[in-house]
């Protein structure tokens, strides 16, 4: 018996078309479903680990199981699943729905604190997929050094890898490197640098989004503003962040990184903030605060092995000490007067007598310092834990109230305290007001980061009911905070939070993503 073949191509082509027709069942090993055809010709992953990866993130509080991941090989994967998640593909001809219905997030290194990047019973997109496939690499960096076009899943740590390579580096970095470019440009991306350079979100020159209808749009401040403006510091909640264009200048090649100390509050801000007003010329490159608590863990570890002592000596007497961190980068050309001007620089501090350290490192290894504690801490267990931290900017004009009744009043009343609390200083002007991020409305405000950690005898509760005390005290207080990185649950905080640009937020959302598909995680329109 003969087969025709022309017959077996036919049959082989009308099977084809079925299956591209049919809906397809995507179901998750945690009993969540999602429809997807497969004629989409997507990248879905429903296995426990990729289910369980995506459920939880750097905070340790929250686990939202999505329906399924995506691991996609290019944006238009990812504009191809919103358009679909519009109701744009119809998956079965009798459906009368306008929509599947199931929402989507965007998800980077998972180093939100409370499920920000979750799509609980949706799809989770693995940006960093999209780094690893970017042609021709997920860091390009121009022939001028000017910029670089960065793929949104890669670190912060490999754009600056990538960078030095050719002499050059983002002017402005977070704390901690190994976050994802699009995690941190939806949010703010603060560390030392902001009060020079302002947050990453200020310097990024153009943008590749795919909005929340699944369009694939190119912006900047003259093209499609109104969506650049919106994404930057948005929350994701307009449109997925692919490709970044990130400002470069000259890279140093060393740094002299000083941490000196301070028992007395009002000499500690008052030379903050003279050093973040300093010409550019003179001013340091790098200024952060720290505090050193009797009641909590007292790390020596930066300080000469002969002086660790006397510097946990002084923590006891005093209960509390300031540590102004400050940073003056140099290379061949300024080290004949890099001494010069440290010393110019700190002749008039009015710190401790005796109690200024500094050590010379490669710029490399002083924007990377923070990997070297989430080392010590996983070799103790206590990175892995729940991370209920508050991180707030705080009014200049209320500080030494929220000094007074935060810091000493809840604080150092502690029976203990755990993690490390930031508190420095930076200006507003180099913040720009049409971005979505929010800040206090005076020209100075403070950073205050509360980075507590649950592990050991540090209970989760316990450090829950402190920032719920925290924030208390602010608001019958009158102190006008706004968090970041924060996670509100009821509209009306949102609102609150927004402020003045609430109406203008909500109104890029019906723009942007009218279906209210994007980052479901952060409660704002759930």
């Amino acid at each position: 018996m003969t087969t025709n073949p022309s017959l077996s191509i036919i049959m082989i082509t009308l099977m084809t078309l079925l299956m591209c027709l049919t809906p397809t069942l995507i179901k998750s090993e945690e009993g969540i479903d999602v429809f997807l055809p497969i004629s989409l010709n997507l990248t879905v992953l429903t296995d426990p680990f990729s289910i369980s990866a995506a459920s939880h993130d750097f905070g340790n509080i929250t686990d939202e199981n999505p329906g399924a991941v995506l691991c996609p090989s290019s944006p238009s994967e990812v504009a191809r699943l919103l358009r679909f998640a519009n109701g744009d593909f119809s998956y079965d001809s009798e459906s009368t729905s306008s929509s599947p219905g199931f929402k989507v997030a965007a998800r980077g290194q998972g180093h939100s604190l409370r499920g920000q990047a979750s799509a609980p019973g949706g799809v989770v997109v693995n940006m960093t997929c999209l780094a690893k496939t970017a042609k021709p690499a997920a860091v390009v960096v121009s022939d001028d050094g000017t910029y670089a076009d960065v793929a949104a899943g890669a670190m912060w740590v490999e754009v600056l890898e990538a960078a030095l390579k050719r002499g050059v580096s983002p002017v402005t970095f977070t704390d901690y490197l190994y976050l994802s470019v699009g995690g941190t440009l939806s949010n703010a991306g603060i560390g030392g640098q902001v009060f020079r350079h302002g947050p990453q979100i200020s310097n990024v020159h153009e943008l590749d989004v795919i909005t929340g209808k699944g369009d694939m749009v190119t912006c900047s401040p003259k093209l499609n503003p109104e969506l650049f403006y919106g994404v930057l510091g948005g929350l994701g909640q307009f449109g997925i962040i692919t490709r970044a264009r990130i400002a470069l200048d000259h890279a140093p090649t060393r740094v002299k990184w000083l941490r000196i100390l301070y028992s007395d509050f009002s000499a500690f801000t008052r030379d903050q903030e003279r050093l973040i007003s300093m010409a550019s010329d003179l001013r340091v490159d790098f200024l952060e605060g720290q505090l050193m608590m009797s009641n909590g863990i007292v790390d020596t570890s930066f300080f000469p092995l002969s002086d660790q002592t006397r510097v946990a000596s002084l923590v006891n007497d005093h209960r509390i000490i300031y540590v102004l961190e400050v940073a003056k980068y140099y290379d061949s050309t300024t080290l004949p007067i890099i001494d010069q001007l440290i010393d110019t620089l700190t002749r008039t501090l009015g710190f401790t007598s005796e109690f200024m350290f500094m050590q010379d490192v490669p710029y490399f290894d002083f924007l990377n310092r923070v990997r070297n504690e989430e080392d010590k801490l996983r070799a103790i267990g206590l990175w892995e834990v729940p991370h209920p931290w508050l991180n707030m900017f705080i009014p200049r004009s209320r500080i030494l109230d929220f000094h007074e009744g935060v810091i000493k009043g809840l604080l150092l009343n502690q029976t203990a305290t755990s993690g490390v609390t930031l508190f420095y200083p930076t200006n507003r002007n180099k913040w720009k007001n049409l971005m979505s991020a929010m800040i206090p409305d005076e020209d100075v405000f403070y950073v205050v980061g509360f980075l507590q950690s649950a592990g050991g005898s540090h209970n989760f509760e316990e450090l829950e009911s402190l920032n719920h005390r925290i924030i208390n005290f602010c608001d019958n207080s009158g102190i006008k905070i706004k968090e970041y990185l924060m996670h509100y649950t009821k509209r009306e905080d949102w609102i609150k939070h927004f402020g003045p640009k609430w109406s203008g937020f909500l109104r890029r959302k019906m723009m942007f993503d009218p279906e209210k598909l994007l980052s479901p995680g952060q409660d704002i329109f759930n």
